[in-house]
């Protein structure tokens, strides 16, 4: 087994475990492990697939919490997000947009630590929760990076650990499977692609499943610290990621 692949199957393992845990890490895992390894224009659909497969994986076992009232403006808001997002990545520079990213994720996720656990932002109704499910839809469509907006969104939002999991979960299998549909339309699911699918679908599968169960053991506010903290890293992930590649 060559070092490339060991490279492929050990992020693919370690973002699966972090999606489990989280409900939305993969493809912020999975990337900066396989930067290492893999051309950015084959990570991208394959950090898509990831996410999707770990997500329906971990479904069974967080779908009582899926509200559909709560859903829908997140999912409106992706909708028209996801195909702008694909358009940006055929011109836009993506380390750019990965490193803006990073750095608000630096400023923010401090700052939501140091309020009050209980603190909740009730304002803007519908009209901010589908801004929120845009800012998803336009990331899933640049890199599979559906989830932290919208996830920083509901949390602020103070919504219960298991609703926002349930309804995030939905959220982002549908980012996933609009932006896998367009990139399928526009060539870049190749046949290589395809090879990576194959590989990392099962080396991902039991470390999501074992993520999800810790999910479960946690309290709302360790929950709620957590996906701050992970926020936090994934942040600098970004920023490292971004320089990384421009040097």
């Amino acid at each position: 087994m060559d070092a490339a692949l060991l490279i492929v199957l050990a992020g693919a393992a370690a973002a699966g475990f972090a999606q489990g845990v989280s409900g939305f890490a993969f493809s912020l895992v999975a990337l900066s492990v396989w930067a290492w390894a893999v051309e950015p224009q084959l990570a991208a659909p394959m950090s898509v697939f990831g996410a999707l497969v770990g997500q329906l994986v971990t479904l069974p076992f967080v779908w009582r919490g899926f509200e559909l009232r709560k859903l829908l403006p997140l999912l409106i808001g992706g909708l028209i997000g996801v195909p702008f997002g694909v358009v940006l990545l055929a011109w836009f520079d993506p380390e750019m947009f990965k490193f803006g990213l990073g750095a608000f994720l630096l400023i923010y996720c401090p700052v939501m630590l140091l309020l009050p656990h209980d603190y909740k932002w009730e304002r803007g109704g519908r009209v901010a929760d589908a801004m929120a499910g845009f800012g998803g839809g336009l990331l899933g469509g640049i890199g599979g990076i559906s989830g932290p907006v919208p996830t920083l969104w509901t949390n602020l939002r103070g919504w219960s650990k298991e609703t926002q999991r349930g309804v995030l979960q939905a959220f982002n299998i549908a980012m996933h499977t609009t932006t896998l549909t367009i990139y399928a339309f526009t060539g870049s699911i190749t046949g290589e692609a395809l090879h990576m699918f194959a590989i990392i679908a099962p080396a991902l599968a039991l470390p999501a499943m074992l993520g999800v169960l810790l999910f479960h053991r946690l309290n709302a506010q360790a929950f709620r610290r957590m996906i701050l903290l992970l926020l936090l890293a994934s942040g600098l992930t970004l920023i490292w990621g971004s320089v990384a590649h421009w040097l």
